[in-house]
């Protein structure tokens, strides 16, 4: 993968573009720039502005999926007064890095705090998101002072990019799954001299944190996660058929059940095809910004706290961001191939493995989650659980939804840890 073309010369000269062998050293940590040619943002115009539009959908709602009104407005904006610059200006004003580990360039932000003894967290995105969903939290982390916490509250915040997602590289084989990742997070975590920190994730960042607390590297003190992995055996079995809850399901539970049921028969045949065919999927997204836009858009709205407007819980240009980084990356195979790597990621699979983890586990149950995971189930699928806590307001995207509220969850999560 070559950013040449995406990256300013201040940064090439420092030895970012993963493509050059000799810019990039084991081990070497390299200082990073955004800075994207005119020539890329006057090709995202001209393709937006010359998209063409499907009929409109024959149902008053969502069930068809995204509602065209809805993306036309979004698009609209995107092609006439959307300022990517002003992204770039956010990421160029945090110290960013490359550094190679395990054979791919990996993208980071690390931003210490300045009060003592701050407590080392590395956070993971997910899909459809990025380092950009996390950017909110960052102030709240490392500043508690400022955000209602105490100063020794505070954390030093690592966010990487996910190798495939925005500027780490694109992986040329197979095998980066989210146990390679746990792998080289840890790693990251110590060539920045950390010999004790804490992982958090929502989305695949959940499953990648679950994998760290598998490994339990030497120093990991313990994991939060926001989309944990809890479902039974039994119900995953129901869920699988077809057929009515269990029996004996409590009011939470069978929540929980309903919410699964629909997600599965509703709403999840975005990963199916991205399971089975990430490269044919790919192929649109990769051409055709609108489709891009209308593949994520799909679960902004859906995975929100805001009754299906994702606009309610995030500003066009906050999705847009995210959006357009996807674009700008070319991140759309690369990203989908995840779901093909770990081709059993559901939450009765994955809560399987679950009970493997050995280090202490945080969760915390946002509202708008695509299911609530009860406290019965989180306590059996999570034996090393010290932490529960179900919260009145976010969902799938708690950190970019409610920062503070995030903020103080991982305070409060990792109390004991310090």
């Amino acid at each position: 993968m070559s950013l040449a073309w995406l990256i300013g010369p201040a940064c090439a000269q420092n030895g970012v573009p993963p493509s050059d062998a000799s810019a990039a050293q084991e081990g070497a940590i390299h200082p990073f720039k955004v800075n994207v040619s005119e020539e890329a943002l006057a090709d995202l115009r001209k393709r937006v502005l010359a998209t063409r539009w499907p009929d409109k959908e024959t149902v008053a709602d969502q069930s068809q999926g995204v509602q065209r009104a809805r993306l036309q407005a979004l698009v609209q904006h995107w092609g006439t007064s959307y300022d990517w610059r002003r992204v770039e200006a956010s990421l160029n004003s945090l110290p960013q890095f490359t550094t190679e580990i395990d054979g791919l360039n990996i993208h980071f932000i690390h931003v210490r705090s300045r009060h003592p003894n701050a407590l080392p967290i590395i956070i993971t995105h997910g899909w459809p998101g990025s380092v950009l969903e996390l950017l909110k939290v960052i102030d709240p982390l490392t500043n508690p002072t400022a955000h209602g916490g105490r100063a020794d509250e505070a954390f030093d915040v690592v966010i990487p990019s996910m190798p495939g997602y925005g500027f780490s590289e694109r992986p040329a084989v197979t095998g980066w799954g989210p146990d390679r990742m746990g792998r080289a997070w840890d790693v990251l975590m110590k060539r920045l001299g950390y010999k004790r920190y804490v992982s958090q994730g929502g989305d695949w960042g959940s499953v990648v944190a679950d994998a760290m607390g598998r490994q339990a590297p030497p120093g990991l003190l313990g994991i939060h996660v926001n989309m944990p992995a809890t479902v039974p055996k039994d119900v995953a079995k129901a869920l699988g058929d077809g057929g009515p809850a269990p029996k004996g399901l409590s009011a939470k539970e069978k929540a929980a059940f309903d919410s699964l049921d629909t997600f599965f028969k509703k709403n999840a045949g975005y990963g199916a095809m991205m399971v089975t065919r990430p490269q044919t999927v790919g192929y649109a997204l990769s051409d055709s910004p609108a489709g891009l836009a209308a593949w994520m858009y799909d679960k902004f709205t859906q995975w929100t706290y805001s009754g299906g407007e994702a606009e309610r819980s995030l500003t066009k240009d906050e999705m847009l961001d995210d959006i357009t980084l996807y674009w700008l990356t070319n991140s759309a195979v690369s990203s989908a191939r995840l779901y093909w790597e770990n081709n059993n990621n559901n939450f009765s699979a994955q809560a399987q493995r679950t009970r493997e983890i050995t280090v202490p586990v945080a969760v915390t149950v946002f509202p708008g989650e695509i299911y609530r995971a009860p406290k019965s189930w989180t306590q059996r699928a999570y034996p090393q659980l010290i932490y529960f806590n179900e919260v009145d307001k976010g969902g799938h995207f708690a950190a970019w939804e409610e920062p503070q509220l995030f903020a103080a969850e991982m305070r409060a999560a990792f109390k004991s840890l310090r």
